[in-house]
């Protein structure tokens, strides 16, 4: 079966130079890994590729104050001081300054922009930018590796063009909180993060009381999830949320965040899912998104630190997701021969992890228990539910 042309993928070789650091675990090179994945398995058809353009200062301003956009203008430059830019979250660890930052960044923000505008514009049903979901930065300073937020600023342009009503939804293990933050006070973005709770994680919130303020209470979804969740807890709070929450609301256009750091290999969380999940959330997104919302997606990437073992899977399965493509059950070991000799790892041979390859949690009956009271707790505080 052929690449779906409903479907745009955005992409450039340039996205690879938001390029925190050497040693930074937000690797861009997990991009190209992907990219050469998709292609060797003849996913991707060359009309459906469409090159990302750098988004304004005015689009950028829609969500971040001007004064936070001028300091990473600076922070950019040859020998700007690290020092000299720590209120806005920038030369910190988590996200370094480097030179050719603000074009880097927004360039990803161009592309998530880029896609939501040709999904509601009617030239694509769906559109993906893998190098999009920086969903941590604010509007007045960067927060975890994230400098622009290109969600919210895709969600802010098709606010202003479309006068849209927006659903996005996160699935990163880290608490989409930026976005959050951005739109609490605006009944026309709902917003749903299912994560890792913030008890041991950054960015330490995501907690149920946070709904909302104003006009936009009820309109912030937070379903805190336990460490070591495994994939049958974390897919029955997916579904038990999100359907109906998506259902009631109605959008225009969904924007679905697919960080797939909840994987059990992934080093930076404490999450126990398999790629299985990888596989059925977006499966199901995709399902959700024609029954309201005329099939008007746009995902984006996000977390995924084992760059090696699973955002290539995950990412690849997105996308055939998207184009409703069955995938083989093997990686291609021409793919898997390319990679090895640079990876960290084994590379897999299979798109779902085979039974066993994970001890099961001493602890599963527990957390899924905790897990399933958390759902019952959120749906009852969801107002426009009742």
């Amino acid at each position: 079966m052929a690449p779906n042309q409903n479907c745009a993928f955005i992409y450039t070789d340039s996205f690879t130079r938001y390029k925190l650091s050497d040693e930074h675990p937000f690797n861009p090179k997990r991009l190209e890994i992907t990219y050469d994945l998709i292609k060797e398995l003849r996913l991707l058809d060359p009309a459906q590729i469409v090159a990302p353009r750098p988004a304004t200062f005015e689009e950028l301003a829609r969500v971040h104050d001007s004064r936070y956009l001028q300091a990473v203008q600076s922070a950019s430059l040859a020998g700007a001081d690290p020092d000299s830019f720590s209120r806005f979250g920038l030369g910190t660890e988590d996200t370094p300054i480097f030179v050719g930052m603000h074009d880097a960044a927004s360039l990803i923000a161009g592309g998530t922009l880029v896609a939501a505008e040709l999904v509601m514009s009617g030239q694509h049903r769906r559109a993906l930018n893998m190098a999009g979901g920086l969903h941590h930065a604010r509007r007045t300073e960067a927060s975890g590796f994230c400098v622009y937020n290109d969600i919210a600023v895709a969600i802010a342009h098709v606010r202003e063009k479309y006068g849209a009503r927006v659903a996005y939804i996160d699935t990163d293990a880290h608490h989409g909180d930026g976005v959050q933050w951005i739109f609490y006070e605006d009944p026309d973005v709902l917003t749903i993060s299912l994560h890792e709770t913030g008890k041991y994680l950054y960015p330490g919130t995501g907690e149920i009381v946070e709904r909302g303020e104003g006009r936009g209470y009820g309109y912030a979804v937070n379903v805190p999830l336990e460490a070591f969740t495994e994939d049958d807890s974390w897919m029955n709070a997916f579904r038990s949320v999100v359907v109906p929450i998506l259902q009631k609301f109605e959008p225009d256009l969904i924007i679905h965040q697919n960080g797939c750091d909840a994987h059990a290999y992934d080093p930076l969380t404490h999450l126990s899912a398999t790629t299985t999940i990888y596989r059925e959330m977006p499966r199901l997104m995709r399902q959700l998104a024609d029954q309201v919302c005329e099939g008007r997606l746009v995902a984006v990437g996000g977390g995924g630190y084992d760059i090696w073992r699973v955002v290539p899977r995950a990412w690849t399965m997105l996308w055939a997701e998207l184009n409703e493509l069955a995938l083989a059950e093997r990686l291609p070991d021409a793919w898997r021969s390319r990679w090895q000799s640079e990876a960290l790892f084994e590379l897999p041979e299979f798109f779902i992890d085979p039974p066993g390859t994970f001890d099961p949690i001493p602890r599963r009956a527990e957390i899924e228990e905790k897990n399933e009271i958390t759902v019952r707790r959120v749906l009852r505080g969801t107002p426009f539910l009742l």
